[in-house]
């Protein structure tokens, strides 16, 4: 049986990979900072703890993908809340950094696979998301720098960067921006918002033998929306 790893696999995005994983008969070990009910196995991990993250995959002989779903937003400005900078960072850049590299002497040579969630705020800037911009950007970046390190051994390393997504983190931006899901959803050429299982749809791709010579990508889904002038 496969074995994956997905950071922030108890809610949104992370709670789609993780359940889609066990559906394709994948054995998936979920990690979180709070420990939520899930059918999956699950440790209690920050991940922009480097130790944390070394302890949490200390016990793991072998893995066969991972996939970095763990972080957090919130409006953010340099004139804003240095604590809140550090917070996104850590959780969203630190943290994919920390898990890759606790992962990447797991990981088969020839299917391994890591997938990271990444953004479309990582292709774009956006005024009062600094810090978040920042952070996936910095995933992106070292999406493709790691993809070059491992591809010798046959390991692909992918950054997907959605848009809209459903999710809690959406809806605590629609509030930011004082706009409703319709409208959000009207923003988006296709007229629609993702689903957390359509990012899933995605990432099990990706993960499959198929999809060995995608590496170092960042694949936008955000329906036509970077495609706008």
């Amino acid at each position: 049986m496969k074995q994956a790893v997905v950071t922030g696999g108890t809610r949104g995005i992370g709670r789609a990979v993780a359940d889609r994983l066990a559906a394709e008969g994948w054995s998936v070990l979920v990690l979180a900072r709070t420990p939520i009910a899930t059918p999956h196995r699950f440790a209690a991990c920050d991940v922009a703890d480097a130790a944390a993250v070394q302890a949490a995959f200390a016990p793991l002989a072998r893995i066969d993908a991972l996939v970095n779903c763990a972080g957090i937003a919130g409006a953010n400005r340099l004139d804003g809340d240095d604590a809140l900078w550090h917070a996104i960072i850590g959780s969203n850049l630190h943290g994919t950094y920390h898990c890759c590299k606790a992962a990447l002497p797991k990981l088969p040579d020839g299917t391994g696979r890591i997938v990271n969630l990444a953004s479309v705020l990582g292709l774009r800037g956006v005024p009062d998301q600094t810090a978040y911009c920042a952070a996936k950007h910095g995933v992106i970046g070292l999406t493709r720098a790691l993809a070059l390190a491992v591809a010798g051994r046959g390991i692909t390393v992918n950054a997907l960067c959605p848009g809209w997504v459903d999710t809690g983190m959406a809806h605590d931006r629609y509030a930011e921006l004082g706009i409703t899901p319709a409208q959000a959803a009207a923003s988006v050429p296709t007229g629609q918002v993702a689903t957390s299982a359509e990012i899933a749809d995605a990432v099990i791709w990706l993960l499959r033998p198929e999809s060995r010579g995608v590496t170092g990508h960042a694949l936008p889904i955000d329906g036509g929306g970077l495609a706008l002038p």
